[in-house]
């Protein structure tokens, strides 16, 4: 009990009748993401600088500003390779060895941060060398076939800021994620991606279809039409000249996909050309300075260090569009799915997620005791997401393999 104003004691229970005035409802409409869903994580990567996993000073990490304030102090692993002038955080888990970067967070990362991963510890799926562009000279390209793209035309970055952006969360999936656990029943073709290679980034763009319209892009007539977007980056060709004798594939390729006019005009759709991550400028491994973010798909359809977006009149016939990201069936094995052309059947394309799920506490290997902890609680966490504007409705956990 506390003194009252009379100087003898309030009644709790009594006082705890007295309803206070509700409070004002808050108006969201007007508040910035930053608001919303900040402070964000720092964006510091903290480098493993030798093989025992020391890190820079205290006082380096502690007063950076930007990543670029600890350049200086390179992670030991990029030594030596393309990659070594970009500053990344240690505790990522390397998937393809040094090089290229294939990287996801360990679990416990996700979990402490939940919803808002830092961009620094943000998976990343590289194919090769991360570009190394500039702000000042990279520009976008809008073109296409003529018929459909009346004003092509080719903007800076600082234009593309000068437009009027769109901010949202979106949480981003490689194609791949889980991987390993399919690995395990029958090998595939890709690499070990364990259950993180998830992350979510508050992302700010223009979108898409307001620099379609700037194109003269017309809204009507929209049926088998597509927009193709590609990345700066030269690439191995994996199988050849390909299967279309009009575009046929050289030894490097660029890194492209396409999405559906339709799509792409749909303002529900939210797909942006976006050039800040939590509210800082992209960082290079994750497509600097500016990328393609495409809600509901999976991420390897949101090409990064995107050069050029044009309007075409068919699906795109680019080398990664078709041997990347495919769906075969079971009993189809790598060495077969390059005999029947089953990369090029259009039933097999993987773009927007499925729904998922995993434990993130307890952790990988962790143990609990019972009988130390029998009269405690523990807190089980995990996460979910689905794509294609789906929502995740129910969350739930069993002990006994759903039975109850």
């Amino acid at each position: 009990p506390k003194a009252d104003r009379h100087g003898g004691e309030s009644n709790n229970a009594l006082s705890s009748l007295v309803k206070s005035p509700p409070a004002e409802p808050v108006d969201e409409s007007n508040m910035t993401c930053e608001e919303l869903y900040g402070p964000y994580p720092s964006q510091i990567p903290i480098p493993f600088i030798d093989k025992s996993n020391n890190t820079p000073p205290p006082a380096v990490i502690e007063t950076a500003k930007t990543m670029w304030d600890v350049k200086s102090h390179p992670d030991h692993r990029d030594k030596g390779t393309p990659d070594e002038w970009v500053p990344r955080d240690g505790r990522l888990i390397r998937l393809t060895g040094r090089h290229p970067f294939n990287v996801e967070p360990p679990v416990s990362v996700l979990n402490k941060h939940r919803f808002i991963t830092p961009s620094s510890l943000h998976y990343v799926r590289n194919h090769g060398a991360c570009p190394d562009l500039k702000w000042e000279e990279h520009t976008l390209k809008f073109g296409g076939s003529p018929d459909l793209v009346p004003s092509p035309y080719e903007m800076s970055m600082d234009e593309l800021v000068a437009m009027e952006p769109r901010e949202f969360p979106c949480t981003l999936v490689c194609a791949g994620n889980r991987r390993k656990e399919q690995n395990m029943i029958r090998q595939t073709i890709g690499f070990n991606w364990g259950s993180s290679g998830v992350s979510t980034n508050v992302w700010k763009g223009v979108p898409l279809r307001d620099l379609l319209l700037k194109a003269g892009v017309s809204e009507r007539n929209m049926a088998g039409k597509h927009v193709e977007f590609i990345g700066v980056e030269d690439l191995p060709n994996k199988v050849g000249p390909g299967p279309f004798p009009d575009e046929p594939w050289g030894k490097l390729v660029k890194y492209g996909t396409s999405v559906p006019l339709a799509r792409a005009m749909n303002p529900a759709y939210d797909i942006i050309v976006a050039y800040q991550a939590n509210g800082e400028v992209l960082q290079p491994d994750h497509g600097y300075p500016v990328r393609l973010i495409i809600p509901g798909y999976i991420g390897g359809r949101m090409i990064k260090w995107l050069e050029c977006i044009n309007v075409i009149q068919h699906e795109t016939k680019n080398h990664y569009h078709y041997h990347d990201n495919r769906i075969l069936p079971p009993h189809i094995t790598a060495e077969e799915s390059l005999k029947g052309e089953w990369w090029y059947k259009p039933e097999y394309i993987f773009n927007e997620l499925n729904i998922n799920s995993a434990i993130s506490q307890p952790d990988h290997n962790e143990t609990l005791s019972i009988a130390q902890n029998i009269n405690s609680t523990y807190e089980v966490a995990g996460d979910s997401y689905t794509g294609g504007g789906r929502k995740i409705s129910r969350g739930g956990g069993s002990t006994d393999n759903g039975v109850k």
